[in-house]
Parts: C-alpha cells; structure tokens; sequence
C-alpha cells in the first residue's frame, strides 16, 4: 500500500481543524496529515495534538514560531514527507474549500502516471460556490492571465489543492522557489510543467469557507500579478 500524507498549514483554524482531521481519519482509503502550524494563538496546535492521541502515528504535527507563508509551510511539509518515505503528497486547505473527499480522485491521478495532479475548479466550467462574483471573476481571469504570460496549458493555475508524485517534488530544488504566497502555487506548478512533468487537471467543486477567517490580502494578489512577470522572465535565462 503506497504511504501518502496531506500537508495543511495553519493559522487560527480552529473552528476548522476537528472536523478536518476527522473527515480525513474516517476516509476509506488512509491519508497521514501532516498540520504545519504558525503559531495559532487560538488553540489550532493544541487540538491537533489533542488528535493525534486518538490516531497515532497517522497525525503529525511541526510548529514554527510565527507566521512565515503558505510557501515556506508547504516546503516546510514537502522536506518533512519526503524524508519519511511517502509516496503521494498532498497540498490542501483546512477551512473544506477543498473537499477531502476528493483526496482519492487525486491520487488515482498520480497513480495512472500524473506527476502533478491539480483539484481544478476550471477545468470543467467554473465549479466554485459562495464566492462573491467579483472573487470568481478575479481567479477566473488571474488564471488567463497566467496562461497567456507563461504558456502553460492549465486551466486553473493558482489551485492550491494539488498531489504530487514524490518523484516530482524530489525533481524540484526548493531554494529555488521564491514565492510565499499565492504566487508559490503557480511557481509550482510552472517549474513542474518547465521540466516536462506530466501534469493533469481533476475537476472538483471549490466551497469558500464558512467558519474562520480567510487569508486573502491586497499583498497576495500583487505578489501573483507580479510574480508570473518575474517568473516568466527569469525562466528566459535559466535552465530547470
């Protein structure tokens, strides 16, 4: 049975963090979850360990002292999974805009030869729910934007609920990734597609959160606007 474990970083989840980790515990196929927690001051890290005593050895949790980015939490959880032998890993929210049920359409998607496979909300139409228009319109053309800029044939660029191969991350040298926040997703999946990874689009619905607060700030959305520029620039003279 191949190893496998969802990395999700936190920063005050706790409305959310329960429900999540027993969603993902009572799935019939077995996820390990990794929680990359910032600091919480509302008590996310000490209910994590608090389940970790009902499912040991399938939860884990690493703490840093503040809040560092969604970037530096995933390369936090990637160097942590790949020094433990999992096979498939994974990227996902904590606050259900990505349905954990879909954990195992991802990983059917590796399994049949993906070296990336990405929850698509875009793929097949727009699948998102409780976002204001003016948020889907925004992700919608950001995702245009990004194909136009860096020719790459996705369609929903910024996804942040993904699956890699461990081959894949092994193929990337994380010193090289230079983005924190929105803009890592893409830079991501730009480095996997510049090396010819193969990379496949699995359509899932995308639900906003309906318990905490969202991270979303004016700095992410200049960070990616800007980033595709940087990042297509820089990839015009260096090699993957």
């Amino acid at each position: 049975m191949p190893k496998s474990v969802v990395i999700i970083p936190t920063y005050n989840e706790i409305e959310n963090i329960e429900r999540m980790l027993d969603t993902v515990m009572s799935l019939e196929r077995p996820f390990d979850v990794l929680i990359v927690d910032d600091g919480s001051p509302d008590g996310t890290a000490e209910k994590v360990r608090e389940k970790m005593s009902q499912h040991k050895g399938l939860i884990h949790i690493e703490e840093r002292s503040g809040k560092l980015g969604l970037g530096t939490a995933y390369i936090h959880g990637f160097k942590w999974a790949l020094a433990r032998d999992y096979d498939y890993i994974f990227e996902m929210d904590c606050d259900f805009s990505h349905n954990p049920e879909d954990l195992p359409r991802l990983q059917e998607a590796c399994e049949q030869g993906a070296g990336v496979a990405i929850g698509s909300r875009y793929v097949k139409g727009v699948n998102v729910v409780n976002w204001p228009m003016s948020r889907v319109l925004l992700s919608y053309f950001a995702s245009v934007y990004v194909r136009f800029i860096t020719g790459m044939p996705i369609q929903d660029s910024t996804a942040g609920f993904k699956c890699y191969r461990r081959s894949t991350l092994e193929s990337i040298d994380f010193s090289n990734i230079q983005f924190v926040g929105y803009a890592f997703q893409i830079e991501m999946k730009f480095t996997a597609w510049r090396k010819g990874i193969d990379i496949v689009e699995v359509p899932v619905i995308f639900t906003d959160r309906t318990q905490g607060e969202s991270k979303m700030s004016s700095g992410i959305i200049k960070e990616a606007i800007f980033g595709v520029l940087k990042l297509k620039i820089r990839s015009l003279f260096t090699k993957v």
